[in-house]
């Protein structure tokens, strides 16, 4: 099993060790590391070079920036062939999809920036994609969200595999995506963390993987029962970055006196169905230039807004849930109508045909809330323990790993990688040292090494450090944490707040001059850490020194007595 066997027999491998693909590309990559090192003036060997990896968080548009932001200034400093992993979550992984369609993208970190404020791709071309995918039999919300976001925010519809990049030299880190599997929401904290590789893609807490190539294929008991076609970067996009799936994400575009109190089912579903169709409409208008087109859709995206928005007298304050429910499922119905009748006023092309495909088929699955639904590959799977609530299901869920923790620190933790340092750029939205804290508490859970997080340090978080670092001791990483806004580019907690809300997570495409102001903000965080930087990449090749290290050996006995 330890082997990457791909025969209809035995496609699975159970191990907690890198696979050989993985591990071909990873010596390879040291080779490139270790003359990084020594250009910098850092003495490295060939047996002592540092395992580092650059986490990018979760944050939409702002993470997707933030990360190739970083990456460029990295380049200029002479730092970024210094890196063995690049691992994204969520928006991080839209930026990631984008670099690795070119495999020479370390190399040319300006067209990386550039591709940024591209023209952006047109309604045709993404509506092009999803009417194929909506021919397929697990096609949901996660389809139509890649969709939209790889062709309002990327400006690009990727349709290379992620298997593909197996072939690539070692020009770039090796690249780690994350997702999570939604079935386990309830369940053991183990089976949560989804991580994907040019490689193979599975669970790394249980060790069950499969090829990338085959994931969304079917299997029953460990066999390999149909091959199916490999998803494209345009889907992973969406199954990466689908926080939407999360119905608190939703309600922030709510009223909040519609969401005062206790929501029952009936309002849950009213908020899902008014929430995620006006963001779809919001990401639609971005791949629109016709003025008519766009006007029509700025009608509709008023006509659902009015509807919503009236007066909270217009529910009755006290009503039992058969009553709500009943209320909701008639303002359900009412925006379905009112999707059904600008369908029908619509000239005939592209637009026309987006709404009622919307009418059609994404409106039900947003009902049904349905994300991310593949093929389980451990379906009935005997040769281990499997939870319940994956063994007996003949698909599951992928979301967005950054509904769990919004950087892929699961990946990187452990005896697997051996990471002696990591990287992290903070984009996340939300409180300062989340991810940390929360990546400490699930190495906790799991056993697995990580280094000690100063509770002092989290008094800061309103109005944090630029740079942090939490230094790892044996066995765990060292962590370089390096907060977006902070003390440098914003001079109080006041404008901090202020920053954090401008750049907030969910919101339409930047315009470029937004765009170039994160830009400079993120290349002067790296610019300003540089010597930090250099510091404990340099602790980093002398701790891998410490590791190879043969241990002491001691003579029983005093040598005189010999």
């Amino acid at each position: 099993m330890e082997g990457n066997k791909t025969n209809s027999e035995k496609p699975i491998r159970q191990s907690h060790t890198l696979c050989a693909g993985e591990q071909e590309y990873v010596e390879r990559r040291k080779k490139v590391v270790m003359e990084s090192l020594n250009s910098l003036g850092i003495n490295c060997t060939a047996d002592s070079v540092p395992h580092i990896a650059l986490l990018g968080s979760g944050g939409g548009q702002r993470a997707a920036v933030g990360l190739v932001g970083s990456l460029y200034q990295m380049k200029k400093d002479g730092l970024l062939d210094t890196l063995l992993y690049l691992g994204g979550v969520s928006g991080s992984t839209w930026s990631m999809s984008s670099l690795y369609s070119d495999p020479q993208w370390s190399t040319n970190m300006n067209t990386a920036v550039s591709k940024l404020s591209g023209p952006g791709v047109e309604l045709e071309q993404a509506l092009g994609w999803l009417i194929e995918r909506a021919k397929e039999e697990h096609f949901s919300l996660t389809d139509v969200w890649g969709a939209l976001t790889s062709a309002a925010f990327m400006k690009q519809m990727d349709l290379r595999h992620l298997s593909d990049d197996a072939g690539q030299n070692a020009t770039n880190p090796y690249p780690i995506y994350s997702a999570i599997e939604n079935s386990f929401s309830d369940g053991p904290i183990e089976g949560k963390w989804f991580e994907m590789s040019p490689h193979e893609s599975g669970f790394p807490e249980m060790g069950l993987f499969i090829e990338t190539s085959l994931l969304g294929s079917k299997f029953q008991d460990g066999r390999l029962l149909e091959k199916k076609p490999e998803m494209d970067m345009v889907k992973l996009q969406g199954i990466f970055g689908s926080a939407l799936a999360d119905v608190d994400i939703i309600r922030e575009f709510i009223p909040s006196w519609l969401v005062s109190g206790q929501v029952d089912r009936g309002a849950e579903e009213y908020l899902r169905v008014y929430g995620t169709t006006q963001r779809l409409l919001v990401l639609t208008s971005n791949t629109v230039n016709d003025p008519a087109a766009v006007s029509d859709l700025n009608g509709l995206q008023k006509i659902l807004k009015d509807k919503v928005n009236h007066n909270e007298s217009v529910l009755p304050e006290s009503r039992s849930l058969e009553e709500s429910e009943d209320i909701f499922q008639q303002r359900i119905a009412e925006i379905l109508e009112s999707v059904q009748a600008c369908c029908l006023n619509l000239e005939d092309g592209d637009l026309k045909t987006f709404v009622s495909l919307l009418t059609e088929q994404v409106l039900p699955l947003i009902l049904k809330w349905e994300w991310g639904t593949t093929n389980n590959f451990l379906y009935q799977y005997q040769d281990f323990p499997i939870p319940s609530c994956l063994h007996r299901k003949e698909s599951f869920q992928l979301i967005d790993a950054g509904l769990f923790i919004n950087v892929s620190y699961p990946s990187f933790l452990g005896d697997k990688r051996d990471i002696d340092l990591i990287i992290a750029p903070e984009f996340s939205a939300g409180n300062m040292f989340e991810t940390l804290t929360q990546a400490r508490d699930y190495a906790a859970e799991v056993n697995k090494p990580f280094p000690k997080i100063d509770d002092k340090v989290l008094e800061e978080r309103d109005w944090p450090k630029d740079c942090y670092v939490f230094e790892g001791k044996d066995k765990e990483p060292t962590i370089v944490y390096l907060p977006l806004f902070n003390r440098k580019n914003c001079k109080d907690a006041e404008e901090f707040s202020e920053k954090m809300e401008e750049f907030s997570t969910f919101q339409p495409p930047y315009s470029e001059e937004k765009m170039l102001s994160l830009l400079e903000m993120v290349k002067s965080n790296i610019k300003n850490n540089k010597e930090t930087l250099l510091r404990e990449i340099n602790k980093a090749v002398l701790r891998r020194q410490n590791k190879r290290k043969p241990e002491p050996y001691f003579l029983p006995y005093p040598c005189c007595l010999l």
